[in-house]
This record gives C-alpha cells, structure tokens and sequence, in this order.
C-alpha cells in the first residue's frame, strides 16, 4: 500500500508539474499511468478533482486575464458534453475501443496544429461560434470519461489568443467550470468511495509542489516554446492511449 502511494504521488507530481509549465497536461500524463492502481472511475473522479486544485493556484496569477465573454461559447458546449459523459462513465466503464479511438484523435490534432496555419484555424473560431460549441462538445465529453480533454480547449485558446497569459487564465476557468460540474454530477450520484478520499488530500499536496516549481519554468519560455511542448505532450500520450489500450 505505501510502495502503491508513492507511485500514484509520484505519478501526481510529474503530472501536475507538466501543467505547470504548459497550461495542460495533468490529465493527460496521469490517467496514462492511474488506472493500473485505481479503476477507471476512480482514477477520472481523482484527476478531475485535483485539477480544479492546480487550475485555482494557477488562475490566481492570471484571474484579471480572463475573457468570460469568449470562454461563454466553448463552455457551453463543454457543458453539455460533460451532461453526456456522465451517463457514459456510468453506465459503460472503461472501454477499450473508446481509448484507442481517443489515441487517433489526440495524434490527428497534433498532426493538424503542425500542418495548419494559425491565422486560417483563428478565423475559422471566430466566426463560426457553431464550431467553438463542437469543439467544446468533444473535449467535454473525454475529459468527462477519460479526464483527457485538455487538448481541444488547449488548442482553442492557444489559436484565440496570442498573449500567454490569457492563453492560460481562460483555460484554467474553462477546466475548474466543467469538473466542478461533472464532480457535482457524480457527487449526487453517490459516486465517491474511500479509495478516492484516500488518495485526494495527499494527492492536494504533492500537485501544489509539482504545479509552482511548473509556473517557474512558464514565465521563461516564449509562446512559440510551449506550443511545441503542449504539441510533443499530446502526441506521447495518443502513442500510450494505443499501445496501453
């Protein structure tokens, strides 16, 4: 049981330290590693509820950034994904297709931030709020099951905004609204057990160690910088997602 909490703090630490440095990444890096100690269920309800914790100590530099105006039409259908996800997770599990077919997903938007130019992806979003909503959807809807929605919103805000610190102060409020949400769903549905409560308030403090010692490195790399990270993040965790599946 000790050797098994070591590991899973561990595992928190990288993962919450990689979100950090690149606004992202925490789900991404532990839910490739928590389901071999924790169910499925588990292992989500425990990265959603630790990411409110690191997004809130990362807000706190860079609240005055956000535009609630802009995030207003990606939570909406972040939300609503999120409503989906729920009934999902609880009724169907962990699925194997359903991660391998997240693996493809996660490595074509990579492939398609490295081949499309960034002004034609901002003006797509800026006009056509219908896409935002879609966008929204999806990434609300894995990060509900999988806890890996990151990237879609990552990417949304990365193209709608040039300045780094707005980058990360909408899509931490984007992150802390929708699993608020989705641990209220779960929250009524009597879904948290002892395992979860377990591992939450160690788990509390390890990611605010992980999380400051990642904001140090933020503030020194240029934007161009953390995009390539955030790209090289996504892509290693699509290659895990398939071969792990």
């Amino acid at each position: 049981m000790v050797e098994e909490l070591i590991l899973i703090l561990f595992i928190l630490f990288v993962g919450s330290f990689i979100q950090g440095v690149s606004g992202f990444g925490f789900g991404l890096f532990s839910m490739g590693f928590l389901p071999l100690f924790l169910t499925l269920k588990d292992s989500t309800l425990l990265v959603l509820a630790l990411t409110i914790a690191i997004s809130l100590n990362i807000l706190f530099r860079f609240f005055r950034c956000i535009n609630w105006k802009n995030i207003s039409v990606i939570l909406i259908g972040a939300l609503t994904g999120r409503i989906f996800s729920f009934y999902f997770l609880n009724t169907y599990g962990e699925m194997d297709w359903a991660k391998k077919t997240l693996g493809f997903l996660l490595i074509a938007i990579v492939l398609s931030l490295l081949t499309t130019k960034r002004e034609t992806n901002s003006s797509m979003l800026y006009k056509n709020p219908l896409l935002t909503i879609i966008i929204g959807f999806i990434g609300g809807f894995i990060g509900g099951v999988f806890a890996v929605g990151g990237p879609f919103f990552t990417f949304y805000f990365l193209m709608r905004y040039k300045e780094k610190n707005h980058y990360n102060a909408n899509l931490q409020a984007s992150f802390i609204i929708t699993n608020a949400f989705t641990l209220t769903l779960h929250g009524i549905n009597g879904d948290y057990n002892s395992s979860f409560w377990f591992y939450l308030l160690p788990g509390l403090c390890i990611i605010w160690i992980g999380t400051n010692l990642g904001l140090r490195w933020f503030e020194h790399l240029p934007r161009e910088r953390i995009k390539k990270l955030v790209s090289i993040i996504v892509l290693l965790s699509g290659l895990v997602l398939l071969t792990s599946s």
